[in-house]
């Protein structure tokens, strides 16, 4: 039987207060879903905060980000403020 292991859904239960389950994915036998947490462990948490920091010397030091959010164009520059 196939199924689905969604980390979370579209509108986030944990976000939203009064949240009901209403969504129709629930009503599957072959649904499970995580509260956007699936990836937690020991290793997760140290093996993220790792590449944060990492992230962090890369730009400070001049370097591009590895893994940018946002893609700027060559030679733009991120805007103050917003």
């Amino acid at each position: 039987m196939a199924g689905a292991a969604p980390d979370d859904i579209e509108e986030e239960p944990s976000k939203q207060r009064g949240w009901r389950p209403t969504n129709p994915l629930f009503q599957l036998p072959n649904l499970i879903v995580t509260p956007h947490a699936a990836y937690y462990s020991e290793e997760a948490v140290r093996t993220v905060r790792t590449i944060a920091a990492e992230e962090a010397v890369r730009v400070l030091t001049g370097r591009p980000a590895r893994f940018p959010v946002n893609e700027l164009k060559v030679g733009s520059r991120p805007s103050r403020g917003g």
